[in-house]
């Protein structure tokens, strides 16, 4: 017996929350026998095409700005404090463990270090702020460079800033929001340990970072509910980085 298949149109789809929209293609398929009824299926195109952020490799680790590589291409650059869960979410982004290094001790990260996920495109974990347990002039010298790549960074094509789902956001993170804004830097703020929260307690959380980013001038809907330990969020994550990645350059 055969089937006839109709494709059928291509919609953007998602969710509304979290601003994330995906390329599905419905298809139906039509039996020549009328016994049998149609068959609708929905082909999520995306999906492979994200696998490359499965392939990321360690790149380099630098202390001085001087060091990274050439300004060329596309970064994407993310950022906490210490004891937000930041190179447990580049490892689930990509799905490596052991990509990014993490520690039970807060502000292991004290380098720029940077992963390639494909040609020209790379992801960089700044330095932890806010809890770290450095020297004086680590921190000083921190303090002194961070604002400098952010600002001059010229491959930077967006900013992950990811903060603890149970707290109100800080005043640096609420600092670097206002950064992204002024810099019209493509922006996410990943609430990550949402595991840790109730459906209630979540939802609460993200309508509360919305409401302090939109009073910055902000887009509310760039909170997003994030969770490391058992992946909420990671195909939403991979599909915006992917747009950020794919977006055409800014002309000079």
């Amino acid at each position: 017996m055969t089937a006839g298949v109709r494709r059928g149109h291509v919609y953007r789809t998602g969710s509304p929350a979290s601003g994330v929209y995906y390329s599905i293609e419905y298809r139906r398929t039509e039996h020549r026998s009328p016994s049998l009824p149609a068959i609708e299926t929905t082909v999520i195109r995306a999906a492979a095409e994200l696998e490359y952020f499965r392939r990321a490799s360690f790149m380099l680790s630098v202390q001085q700005l001087r060091d990274l590589p050439p300004d060329e291409g596309r970064e994407i650059a993310f950022v906490g404090r210490s004891n937000v869960g930041k190179s447990s979410v580049i490892n689930a982004l990509c799905d490596q463990q052991g990509l990014a290094r993490t520690s039970r001790t807060p502000g292991r990260t004290q380098h720029f270090v940077l992963f390639e996920v494909g040609p020209e495109r790379r992801l960089m974990d700044l330095p932890g702020f806010g809890y770290a347990v450095v020297d004086k002039a680590t921190r000083a010298h921190w303090n002194e460079t961070i604002p400098v790549y952010l600002e001059e960074r010229v491959s930077l094509s967006g900013l992950v800033l990811i903060v603890d789902s149970r707290h109100d956001l800080k005043p640096e993170e609420l600092n670097l929001i206002g950064w992204t804004l002024a810099a019209n830097v493509p922006l996410v703020v990943l609430l990550n340990k949402a595991d840790k929260l109730g459906r209630q307690a979540s939802m609460a959380a993200v309508r509360a970072a919305g409401k302090a980013i939109a009073a910055l001038g902000g887009d509310a809907s760039s909170a997003r509910l994030f969770s490391a330990a058992n992946k909420t969020g990671v195909p939403e994550l991979r599909a915006l980085l992917d747009e950020w990645f794919s977006a055409p350059l800014a002309e000079e």
